[in-house]
């Protein structure tokens, strides 16, 4: 049996792997009996921050590790499939959907069994009975001692901040206009089922167009003109902000800053960043705007809508105050306002194995981000990880670490092999992964798109492999509910 601490994104997909394969799960997780200061509900996998989980297209690492995860059977993945809302080129979904697709197909499994209440220190251990820690970065402060006192490291730590979501039938349409930046939408993307090696159902690239993930998709956007945005800057930089604790030493992820940390870096900061108007044309003036505020459907019923890229700890009245100042927002009613909370991870490359087995005690696995990565395609891809390892740990099979070349693997390799001494999580990128060998036709291209879509094939072609040297691999066949 494998025991799993912590039911989100890592701990979910952890679960769903070793089930998939015969073993018998107990899946610990401690809401809504101890609940956490973000989330709202008691399903597994709630996404807090964000419903996005970026690019979706194999010219982007992030879209690859998606397709690695699919072809591995991932139910994080088919219940984000399933549940996806207009994006454009990037995959977000319906909060709610998700979590309750992954909650029930978890919760009907035979051979896994969820347990409510708090973990307060690491259960035994042992190789036929492994122990996955996938507590996120909101661990509890009994458990997040216990694990300190386990590795003998001090915890690195980072403050994120989640960005508020606005009422649909609240926004002005008459002063927005919809538009995907560039007008690239999801047309670059088709659904079809597959055989042979890929998932039924995957969203796979019809067509070799950007994946950058830049906040682009079919939203809302609320144009300024430089005098309303001069005005706006002016008054985040003199809001009040909430109080963070150890506020003196606060280090925020620089994939997640709050508006207010990036306004008091320039007054063009945030225009560059994520209020830049590039590819965006006011359909009513026919020219672009000074800056442009998105908001991204957060719901497949499409009455919620997020403001991208406004991570903020401002405090709540404030934020009311600021925001209301933003073209369409005036009378704006807001669902949830953001918040600041403290992430906590360990120094992965001094602590774990390239298994994401803790190097002292390799009975013992870490997934998520508490592992040391960042994002929730990463966290989940750790826990698929995990899970298959913890897996081969049960059944007495031979531990193979996923190929370098691989998203997937260049992940794990990163965070075991990293220098311990400047540490910080990262989301994948093809920056981490090895090369195109330098005789390689696609490594002497100057086309970058034709080099990353080159790293994509070598990877897909290489995971197949491993997943065919595996003797226990099989691709789970149960959907989601």
């Amino acid at each position: 049996m494998i025991t799993i601490v912590g039911g989100g994104l890592a701990g979910s997909e952890a679960a769903w792997q070793a089930a998939s394969r015969g073993v018998q799960v107990k899946l610990f997780e401690m809401r809504p009996s101890r609940p956490t200061a973000v989330h709202k509900t008691d399903r597994l996998a709630e996404l807090v921050c964000s419903n996005s989980f970026r690019g979706d297209k194999l010219d982007n690492a992030v879209g690859l590790l998606k397709e690695e995860m699919r072809r591995l059977g991932s139910l994080v993945m088919r219940a984000a499939d399933a549940s996806r809302v207009p994006a454009g080129a990037a995959l977000a979904v319906d909060r709610e959907r998700f979590a309750q697709a992954v909650t029930d197909t978890l919760a009907q499994h035979p051979l896994v069994t969820l347990e409510r209440g708090e973990v307060v220190a690491i259960p035994p251990s042992s190789e036929r009975e492994p122990v996955i820690l996938a507590t996120g970065p909101l661990t509890s402060d009994a458990l997040a001692a216990d694990v300190r006192r386990l590795v003998g490291q001090d915890y690195l730590y980072f403050y994120d901040a989640i960005s508020p979501i606005v009422l649909a039938e609240s926004i002005d349409r008459e002063k927005v206009f919809r538009q995907s930046r560039w007008d690239r939408d999801t047309a670059g993307l088709k659904a079809r089922t597959t055989s042979g090696s890929d998932t039924p159902g995957q969203i796979i690239q019809a067509g070799p167009s950007c994946g950058v993930d830049d906040g682009q998709g079919d939203y809302l956007n609320c144009p300024m003109t430089r005098e309303e945005y001069e005005r706006f800057h002016d008054a985040v930089i003199h809001a009040e902000s909430a109080t963070v604790h150890d506020f003196d030493k606060e280090k925020f992820f620089e994939g997640c800053l709050p508006i207010e940390v990036m306004a008091h870096r320039g007054v063009d900061t945030l225009r560059f960043g994520p209020m830049k108007p590039v590819g965006l044309s006011d359909p009513r003036t026919g020219r672009t705007p000074y800056a442009v505020v998105q908001l991204r459907q957060d719901n497949i019923a499409g009455d919620h809508f997020s403001l991208v890229g406004f991570q903020t700890q401002l405090k709540w009245g404030e934020q009311e105050r600021v925001l209301r100042m933003i073209p369409g927002l005036e009378q704006a009613e807001f669902v949830r306002l953001g918040m600041v909370h403290r992430n906590t991870y360990v120094n992965s490359p001094a602590v774990l194995a390239e298994t994401w087995q803790v190097r002292t005690r390799p009975s013992l696995l870490l997934a998520g981000q508490m592992s040391g990565v960042e994002g929730y395609v990463e966290s989940a891809a750790a826990g698929l990880m995990a899970g298959l390892t913890a897996t081969s740990l049960v059944k007495g099979e031979p531990i193979v670490p996923a190929p370098q070349t691989t998203a997937i693997g260049a992940l794990a390799y990163y965070v075991s092999h990293a220098n311990p001494a400047h540490y910080e999580p990262s989301n994948i990128t093809f920056g981490i992964m090895p090369p195109l060998p330098a005789g390689a036709p696609a490594a002497r291209s100057k086309n970058k798109l034709a080099r990353k879509l080159a790293i994509a094939d070598r990877a897909l072609a290489d995971l197949q492999t491993w997943m065919h040297e595996r003797t226990s691999q099989t691709v789970p066949a149960v959907s989601p509910a």
